[in-house]
């Protein structure tokens, strides 16, 4: 589930200026494929899914930083639910 509230056009050019900043240390996990980041605020066009219905990105070695960096920070982080990344307290 993605909080809608947060789920804006603003918030992804935020998001896109401040992917040159450093991840949160206390972000632990990893991409578990579930595509939930790629539909923010609207699906992105390399993304594809495979018939067991994980996601995959198209140009998955050419994707931009704010893509290979999310959820950078907490407070970032609209996809808790799918998402394999958690953050510590």
């Amino acid at each position: 589930m993605i909080k809608r509230n947060k789920n804006t056009w603003l918030a992804k050019v935020k998001r896109t200026f401040t992917a040159m900043l450093p991840v949160a240390k206390n972000r632990m996990g990893q991409c578990v494929n579930c595509g939930a980041c790629c539909r923010l605020p609207n699906n992105c066009l390399f993304l594809k899914f495979k018939p067991d219905g994980k996601s995959s990105c198209f140009i998955h070695p050419l994707r931009p930083l704010n893509c290979r960096k999310y959820p950078r920070t907490k407070a970032e982080w609209l996809t808790e639910d799918a998402c394999g990344f958690k953050f510590k307290n």
